[in-house]
C-alpha cells in the first residue's frame, strides 16, 4: 500500500474473528454463562474443576478459595444454574463437574487465534 509516495506494511489489526457467527438466542445464552462467571471465585471453581478428572466435592471450596461454606454453597449454586457444572449428590456432600456443553460452549466462543507465530 502506498501513502504518499512511502510504502507502509499492512498490520493485522482488522483481520475477522475466528468464531462463527452466533443467532440471538444463543448469544443470549452464552451472556449467562459469561455473568454466572463475573466473580473471580467462580473462575477460580471452573479453573479448579477444568484441571480435575473427577468431580469434586463441595466440602473442599471453602478452604480452596478462603471463603465460608455459605458463601462457597452460593457460589457453587449460582454456576450450576447457568448451566456450567453438573450437581451430584453422594450422601451428605454434594460434588461438582464442569458440564462439557457448556465448556464447549464457551470455548467456541472465545476461541482465539495465536498472536505470535
Amino acid at each position: 500500500m502506498k501513502a504518499m509516495g512511502t510504502s507502509l506494511p499492512v498490520i493485522q489489526c482488522c483481520t475477522p474473528l475466528s468464531a462463527d457467527t452466533i443467532d440471538e438466542t444463543e448469544a443470549e445464552a452464552t451472556a449467562q454463562l459469561f455473568k454466572a462467571l463475573a466473580d473471580p471465585a467462580r473462575v477460580r471453581i471452573v479453573n479448579r474443576l477444568a484441571q480435575s478428572e473427577e468431580p469434586v466435592c463441595a466440602c473442599e471450596f471453602p478452604r480452596f478459595l478462603g471463603l465460608s461454606q455459605p458463601t462457597a454453597s452460593h457460589h457453587l449454586s449460582k454456576l450450576t444454574r447457568a448451566g456450567l457444572l453438573n450437581r451430584e449428590q453422594r450422601g451428605k456432600w454434594a460434588y461438582f463437574s464442569l458440564d462439557p456443553e457448556a465448556a464447549a460452549r464457551l470455548a467456541g466462543i472465545v476461541r482465539l487465534q495465536e498472536v505470535f507465530s
